[in-house]
């Protein structure tokens, strides 16, 4: 770990551009150790347990510390840290922090998840007949339009089905769980005659872009739906 915030160290970031202490990367490495230390303690290894669940317990307040910017009411995409502990913020919305909430960091109930939710849907939500979401701002990998208010970038499907999961987690009546399924119909929407999907959707034309099929979209997309059924079920049997 990163021996100044004590946050993982850096790495390379999910969408393989950039370098430094993300996110993203925080919430998952939370998310081993805290299965870490439950497996551990079904085995009876109490030290490792402890250990896994001390360091899981370090991370998570180090993450409220270092990656959540109270001025700007939104988790940071990421940090860097250089070898004197000057800490540089990178503010950019992005996607990838919904990671808090999906591996369970910090429930979708939480105001801090609750304002960068809010923020992420509000900045990076395409205003086009097309709509779904960007990835991140000023996102220019295949970028088809260079007006961003307009577009931040080209709506993904794995980003669109994060905001689905938020509105599911959040959800506690039907009536909150329905407002997944407009997102769930944009995905089937702009899949292929062939249900197959695309990485990304031309926020003009609705034609796919980049690979194509993608299965982390076609992954997101079963998670999605499984997790519409198992609130559905729960709110049911309350």
């Amino acid at each position: 770990r990163d021996p100044h915030t004590h946050l993982p160290a850096a790495s390379y970031d999910l969408w393989e551009e950039r370098h430094g202490i993300f996110t993203y990367t925080t919430a998952t490495v939370y998310a081993g150790l805290d299965a870490a230390a439950r497996f551990a303690d079904l085995f009876g290894e109490e030290e490792l347990a402890s250990r896994y669940h001390q360091a899981a317990e370090e991370i998570k307040a180090a993450t409220l510390r270092y990656l959540w910017d109270e001025e700007r009411r939104h988790f940071l995409r990421m940090i860097t840290v250089d070898k004197n502990g000057t800490i540089q913020k990178d503010p950019t919305l992005d996607s990838s922090v919904c990671a808090l909430f999906q591996f369970g960091m910090l429930p979708a109930h939480d105001p801090r998840i609750k304002h960068t939710m809010h923020a992420l849907e509000q900045t990076l939500w395409v205003k086009t007949p097309i709509g779904g979401l960007a990835r991140y701002e000023n996102d220019d990998y295949y970028r088809v339009t260079s007006d961003l208010s307009l577009a931040q970038g080209n709506p993904w499907f794995i980003s669109t089905l994060w905001l689905a999961q938020y509105r599911i987690a959040y959800a506690t009546t039907l009536e909150e769980l329905h407002q997944a399924i407009p997102l769930l119909d944009w995905a089937q929407s702009h899949a292929l005659p062939s249900g197959v999907m695309a990485e990304q959707v031309d926020p003009l034309s609705g034609e796919p872009l980049s690979a194509s099929p993608l299965t982390w979209s076609h992954a997101e997309y079963v998670m999605t739906v499984h997790q519409y059924v198992g609130k559905y079920c729960e709110i049911q049997r309350t």
